[in-house]
């Protein structure tokens, strides 16, 4: 049984047959980062609201089950409530509840809100990018963007291979982290009751052999890579090219014109 791997979206990737899928890595990797800078543009609850609708619109499209969507929010939620409970206690502003050395604020509350929503959006929006993108379309996405700077010196394709490599390692060391549990709890070990505190220091002790875990796969990894006389990017041809099309640079101005109406919001308020 999955323990963290189905809590956590990036770096996994769903197969299915949807108009988010069929698009051009290049182009959902520029989107991604629009609506990246797009989400902290906006300051206003109509904005969050439009970026809420986009986000749900976007999940909705790609065909991923919202099953799977809430496993891989279950850690970001906790996160998001932290968030919203410091912001709450710091920030200044109007008091609503005080208790001796401690005190909550309705502005506090209500930006700790907003920023809990950006962050669960953010997460869910840069995670469709890795659930609709096979791993070697992401890679040539990246090394197409990155291409550019190759006449300053910058290795593009290295880069890409690494980022790449990266996103796929996560859900491949979270499936051996449930192995070492499995196994731990298989020897009458606990790691989910008691405390927060007490399963921290219960899953301290499984971090040794998960990073000489990831360590030897990391070696294995390396010698496939020279086995198969990979040196690089120079010379190599692609067995696959997605073409550009026009919906990709639909979605492009879309998203640019999402950025621009953003900017125009936050200059009015």
């Amino acid at each position: 049984m999955a323990l963290f791997k189905e809590r956590l979206l990036i770096g996994q990737y769903y197969p299915a047959d949807s108009p988010i899928h069929r698009l051009n890595a290049k182009a959902k990797i520029l989107a991604t980062l629009i609506y990246m800078i797009a989400i902290f543009v906006v300051n206003n609850w109509y904005g969050w609201g439009a970026m809420t609708v986009l986000t749900v619109a976007a999940v909705v499209t790609s065909r991923v089950p919202f099953s799977a969507v809430w496993r891989g929010l279950k850690i970001i939620i906790f996160f998001a409530l932290l968030t919203l409970v410091l912001n709450s206690f710091v920030y200044p502003g109007e008091q609503v509840w005080d208790w001796g050395f401690a005190s909550v604020s309705l502005e506090g509350f209500i930006y700790g809100l907003a920023m809990a929503l950006r962050l669960l959006l953010l997460v869910i929006f840069a995670s469709l990018l890795t659930l609709t993108t096979a791993p070697i379309a992401l890679t040539d996405g990246l090394e197409g963007l990155l291409k550019p700077f190759r006449r300053i010196g910058v290795p593009a394709h290295e880069i890409a291979m690494v980022m790449s490599i990266a996103l796929r390692f996560i859900p491949t060391i979270l499936e051996e982290f449930d192995r070492i549990i499995l196994a731990q709890r298989a020897r009458g070990a606990s790691v989910s009751q008691g405390n927060l505190l007490k399963r921290i220091r219960a899953l301290i002790p499984m971090l040794v052999p998960l990073f000489v875990s990831a360590f030897h796969r990391a070696e294995e990894m390396a010698d496939a890579m020279e086995a198969k006389c990979y040196h690089g990017g120079a010379g190599r041809t692609k067995w696959k090219i997605t073409p550009w099309r026009p919906c990709d640079t639909l979605l492009l101005l879309l998203f640019i014109l999402l950025l621009a109406a953003a900017i125009f919001s936050r200059s009015l308020a």
